[in-house]
C-alpha cells in the first residue's frame, strides 16, 4: 500500500511537504518510489516515511504507480493519493471542473482496465468567491448622506458575518465607495465613515476585528454611469475583498 499525502497550501515562502507512507515489498520499490515523487515535487519537500514488508501486489505494480506519480499532482491541494494493490483513491481540492476531470482521464488511462480508480477530486471555492456569493451584488444600504446602516443593509450584513465566520480568520478589506454627487473629499470621508460602521457592524457579530481593513474609496472607482440615478445607486456601494 502506498499514501501520498499531497502538497497543501504553501506556508510563508516555504512550499508545504509531501508526506508518503505505508508499506511496500522491497527496497528498490520505496527507492524508486521516492526518486519519482523528488523528480515531480523536488527532494527537499518529499518526505519519507515509507516502510518495507510483506504485502502482495498486482504484477507490474511499480510501473503503473510511477506512471501515477506525474506533475499533474501538483495541481492538487491538501489531498491524498492512496493506492492499494489495484485500487486507487485520490482526493483533495483543484483549481475548478476541468482539472478535475483531466486529472481523474489521466490517471485512468496510465492504468491498465483491472485498476479501480475512486475520484474524490472537489473543486475548491475561492475564499474571494465565498465573499461575492455572499453579497451577492446586492447593495448595503445607509441612510442618505449618512454613515448609518439601514435595516435592509444589517440584514445584507448578517449574511456576510456568517460568510465570514466560514473563512476563518482571513483578512478582509472593506472599502467604501459614493457617486460622485457633492465634493470629493466629502465623499471620501463618507466613504471612510460607512466602511468603519460596516466594520463595527460585523465585528459586533463576532468577526474578529484585526482581521478587518477598511478605507474609503470616495467616488474614484465608479462600477456604473453616475449619469444615471441607476448607475448612482451602483456605485454607492461597500466591496469585500480578501486580502492576500
Amino acid at each position: 500500500m502506498l499514501v501520498a499525502l499531497l502538497a497543501g497550501a504553501a506556508h510563508a515562502q516555504q512550499e508545504a511537504p509531501v508526506v508518503v507512507s505505508g508499506t511496500v515489498a522491497d527496497e528498490a520499490t520505496r527507492a524508486a518510489l521516492l526518486d519519482r515523487l523528488r523528480i515531480v515535487y523536488g527532494a527537499s519537500r518529499v518526505v519519507d516515511q515509507l516502510t518495507v514488508g510483506t504485502v502482495a501486489a498486482p504484477a507490474n505494480w511499480n510501473d503503473y504507480v510511477a506512471r501515477l506519480i506525474n506533475p499533474d499532482l501538483k495541481l492538487i491541494k491538501g489531498g491524498q493519493l492512496k493506492v492499494e494493490g489495484s485500487n486507487v483513491s485520490l482526493r483533495g481540492d483543484v483549481a475548478n471542473e476541468e482539472q478535475r476531470q483531466k486529472i481523474a482521464g489521466n490517471i485512468a488511462a496510465s492504468l491498465n482496465p483491472s485498476y479501480t480508480v475512486n475520484n474524490g477530486l472537489r473543486v475548491a471555492v475561492s475564499q474571494q468567491g465565498v465573499l461575492d456569493a455572499a453579497l451577492a451584488d446586492r447593495i448595503i444600504e445607509f441612510e442618505s448622506g449618512k454613515a448609518t446602516l439601514t435595516d435592509a443593509g444589517m440584514q445584507v450584513l448578517d449574511q456576510m458575518s456568517a460568510a465570514m465566520q466560514k473563512l476563518k480568520g482571513v483578512k478582509v478589506e472593506v472599502i467604501g465607495h459614493t457617486d460622485n454627487a457633492g465634493s470629493r473629499a466629502g465623499n471620501l470621508s463618507l466613504s471612510q465613515a460607512r466602511a468603519e460602521a460596516v466594520k463595527a457592524y460585523i465585528v459586533g457579530k463576532g468577526i474578529a476585528a484585526e482581521t478587518i481593513a477598511v478605507s474609503g474609496e470616495g467616488p474614484d472607482r465608479p462600477v456604473a454611469d453616475n449619469r444615471t440615478p441607476e448607475g448612482k445607486a451602483r456605485n454607492r456601494r461597500i466591496e469585500f475583498k480578501v486580502i492576500q
